[in-house]
């Protein structure tokens, strides 16, 4: 039995009321990582009414827990969650940005057309956080099998670049348009590399900019090996722009 089953098990013996409570003590927080197969557990099996209030709950952890679980109930039919999943790719918290990535995921692997409308519709938004959600979703390697999804990650990249490149100069060292950067230093390696044939012409395109911020993006991703695997095996000008 895996982590993740024993605490699925252990959490469907306890009452609701008692949950927060396992989840606080098994959080291994402080500390440097969290507890993600306990995450993962409670995503599976927490109570309706307990995962929306953990959402906007002020401890940490316990709300990456109800994020998570969000995306269970947006996947049961609960459309409406879309929306709020949304806000919380806004949260201060690096853990409970991530939370959201991880819900959408979650939807992914059930309906990969719910997940491509949710993205295409994210990395629109005027908020640099929420299109750094839509990229760091849609760009897992489990959810790129399919050319149509995989062709939505490459889309999803190009708007969110396209968002940054909009963002004046002077405004580009914020702290959100810096987090929506560094999600693009490796999502497009993700993207390029599950649909190479469109994929490194967009990144050749990407390439050929001057600006300084889509420079290091070209550069980070260049060091990630999945890509590297890709550029080795295409012809030698597959980068020319």
């Amino acid at each position: 039995m895996s982590r993740r089953d024993e605490h699925r098990a252990a959490l469907q013996s306890l009452s609701p009321g008692a949950v927060p409570g396992y989840l606080t003590a098994h959080s291994g927080l402080p500390g440097p990582r969290g507890n993600l197969e306990l995450l993962d557990a409670f995503g599976d099996v927490g109570d309706a009414t307990l995962v929306r209030r953990l959402a906007t709950d002020p401890d940490e952890y316990l709300r990456c827990c109800g994020i998570v679980g969000l995306g269970r109930l947006l996947t049961e039919g609960a459309a409406e969650l879309a929306g709020e999943l949304r806000e919380h790719a806004c949260d201060p918290s690096w853990r409970a940005r991530e939370a959201v990535a991880i819900a959408l995921q979650r939807l992914g692997d059930a309906d990969r057309a719910r997940l491509r409308a949710i993205v295409a519709d994210w990395a629109a938004d005027e908020r640099p956080l929420v299109r750094r959600a839509a990229i760091a979703a849609i760009c897992e390697p489990r959810l790129l099998t399919d050319p149509t999804t995989a062709a939505a990650a490459l889309d999803a990249c190009a708007t969110a670049t396209a968002g940054l490149l909009a963002v004046p100069a002077d405004e580009r060292r914020h702290a959100d348009v810096r987090t929506l950067r560094q999600a693009l230093g490796y999502c497009w390696s993700v993207a390029v590399a599950a649909e190479p044939a469109r994929g490194l012409a967009a990144f050749a395109t990407l390439r050929g900019q001057t600006d300084p911020d889509v420079a290091w993006i070209v550069r980070e991703n260049l060091r990630k090996a999945r890509l590297r695997r890709v550029l080795d095996a295409a012809p030698d000008d597959v980068l020319d722009a």
